[in-house]
């Protein structure tokens, strides 16, 4: 295999828009929060068990964010979440047309 055989392919910032996923901006933010809630944990050096008794979400919550399961968090208590553990949480949206010109996207 040489160089020639790969074509480079720029995403759009969200993988799950990539690969034309449902509710891909749903999906990114529950990512990006995900992280988030990890950095602070890691940063924190909480444990699960730790982080429950901060925020009254039962530890195998916490093991799901870490293992990326996300479908069952909302984004508003994944907000609420990262609000207990560290109290500096500012969220933003962007409205903009979707490239197919099938209504409004957002980013977060």
């Amino acid at each position: 295999m040489n160089k020639d055989d790969f074509e480079l392919v720029r995403g759009s910032g969200n993988v799950f828009q990539d690969f034309d996923r449902p509710n891909a901006s749903v999906k990114q933010t529950r990512a990006i929060l995900a992280a988030e809630i990890i950095r602070v944990l890691d940063k924190q050096g909480l444990s699960t068990r730790e982080a429950e008794k901060l925020t009254g979400v039962g530890h195998s919550e916490f093991s799901r964010i870490r293992n990326a399961r996300l479908g069952r968090f909302t984004l508003d208590r994944m907000i609420m979440i990262l609000e207990k553990l560290d109290g500096n949480i500012e969220v933003s949206v962007t409205f903009r047309p979707r490239r197919n010109g099938l209504g409004d996207g957002f980013h977060i």
